[in-house]
């Protein structure tokens, strides 16, 4: 119990503190005007305000994200609790801030534009299509599951769900942002935290332990916490997937000082949602062992309908099933309205089309794969919907790092926790099933190697930029 009281302490002074840090080291400027005034179309670019751009950002990156995944990274222990404190305040909050930042200073670019500008066509290149991949694997992760409960709970076939979700998708990927995002958004926004809130109260009157801090691994499987607890717990601690919306919101943002409490403030949320389900998880179910039969039993929606309606009855039940259909399709409209307006972006440079027809040719370009896709297995889907999203998570700091190092800016708070996620994906990938599939010992040798070389060229990088600031220095003096 008071390893939880204690994490949630240090994700609100992360928030008080070090989101400061980070906002003086960014360097803000009020007197600049956003795109949301220059660019405004009553579309994309709408100017809305913090509150509800915050509201509007803790809907778009969490979902089902923070529940389904911290309930699975707790069969790793109150180990889960330490990841997801450290990953929130100095990752994901870091790369929040940045991807929504970035894009504001660009006139509301998209996430691989950015990517490009600072680490080169070629890599710009291959972002462009693996967050494309990721957000149609989203969109798809996240209908299916929906579209399945709705079939059991209601006379509707699972086919015939799946295709009123998609008619739904279609309409709040080409309607304006402020006539169904910024409408009913933050009203589900309170519903997620409230949701949380709910089950945090429940559980700390219930008779249930929450268990203390151990960095002991209680896997039932004994499945190794590096690398694995890292993916399995993406939202919560840090997500490539929020570099995709950020930019959503930031081309509704009034003035840059509310970047803080919107790009970092929903991370935190987002932290401190996923603390108390990992909580939930543990202490519900009396330990790791028996939330994994838990698990095999009925699934990450099963224990979240579990745990909601034992502690808080036919309310939680009710509140379970608006998590588990509504939010996670909140989740899929707007990845694959970020998509289109990727796309809209490349295909703008290539081809003049009428702003009405691309917006439609785009979105069923996106939106006929994800609609095949979310027809087969959701545990095949959600499997790579990992480590494409930490892969997008460690270019998007990577790219931060370069913007901090352009600017003569201390690039240590992109830097550090580039090279962790670094780590993190490389040695992933070799070890993973769903990768290479290598043994574990060989995994992280190859891991180590390849992030090596990676440290290499961040460190080539900062005597590049050291020798350009002295070259500047020397100018200004002659």
């Amino acid at each position: 119990m008071l390893t939880f009281f204690a994490a949630l302490i240090l994700l609100v002074l992360g928030y008080v503190v070090y989101s400061k840090f980070v906002e003086r080291v960014f360097v803000i400027d009020d007197n600049t005007t956003t795109p949301a005034y220059t660019k405004t179309d009553n579309f994309d670019f709408v100017p809305m305000s913090w509150w509800k751009g915050n509201l509007i950002q803790l809907l778009n990156i969490a979902g089902l994200g923070p529940i389904y995944g911290a309930v699975a990274g707790a069969l790793y222990g109150p180990v889960a609790f330490v990841w997801i404190v450290i990953g929130c305040i100095f990752a994901g909050g870091v790369h929040d801030y940045f991807s929504g930042m970035l894009s504001l200073r660009h006139n509301g670019a998209q996430f691989p534009s950015i990517v490009g500008r600072y680490l080169g066509k070629h890599i710009k290149a291959f972002i462009n299509v693996f967050s494309l991949i990721l957000m149609i694997l989203v969109a798809a992760a996240f209908t299916a599951g929906p579209a399945q409960l709705i079939a059991q709970i209601t006379p509707l076939s699972f086919t015939v769900a799946l295709l009123i979700i998609f008619g739904y998708f279609v309409l709040a990927t080409v309607l304006p942002i402020n006539q169904i995002i910024g409408r009913i958004y933050p009203l589900l926004g309170a519903i997620l935290l409230f949701m949380a809130v709910a089950i945090a109260v429940a559980l700390l009157f219930s008779d249930k332990q929450i268990p203390n801090l151990t960095f002991e691994n209680l896997h039932p499987a004994d499945l190794p916490v590096w690398p694995l607890l890292m993916v399995t717990i993406s939202c919560g601690a840090i997500s490539g997937f929020h570099c995709t919306q950020s930019p959503i919101v930031a081309c509704t943002m009034k003035k840059e000082s509310d970047g803080r409490k919107i790009f970092y403030g929903a991370m935190v949320i987002e932290g401190v949602i996923a603390l108390i389900w990992a909580a939930a998880g543990m202490a519900f179910f009396n330990g790791t062992v028996g939330l994994g039969e838990a698990l095999a039993a009925g699934g990450p929606s099963g224990v979240v309908n579990e745990i909601s309606t034992s502690l808080l009855g036919t309310f939680g039940g009710i509140l379970a099933i608006l998590g588990v259909i509504i939010l996670p399709i909140t989740t899929g409209d707007t990845a694959l309205r970020s998509s289109r307006m990727i796309l809209s972006e490349i295909i703008t440079k290539v081809y003049r089309i009428d702003t009405k027809v691309k917006v439609l040719f785009v979105t069923l370009l996106v939106s006929v794969p994800a609609l095949y896709l979310a027809t087969i297995d959701y545990t095949f889907l959600w499997r790579y919907v990992g480590w494409t999203n930490q892969v997008v998570a460690s270019v998007m700091l990577w790219t931060g790092t370069v913007y901090l190092l352009k600017h003569h800016k201390f690039h240590w708070i992109c830097g550090v926790p580039a090279i962790f996620m670094t780590g993190v994906v490389c040695t992933y990938i070799f070890y993973a099933p769903e990768g290479l599939n290598l043994p574990y010992s060989v995994s992280n040798g190859i891991g180590f190697c390849l992030t090596a070389i990676v440290v290499l060229w961040y460190v080539s990088q900062i005597i590049k930029y050291r020798k350009l600031k002295l070259e500047e220095s020397e100018a200004k003096v002659a």
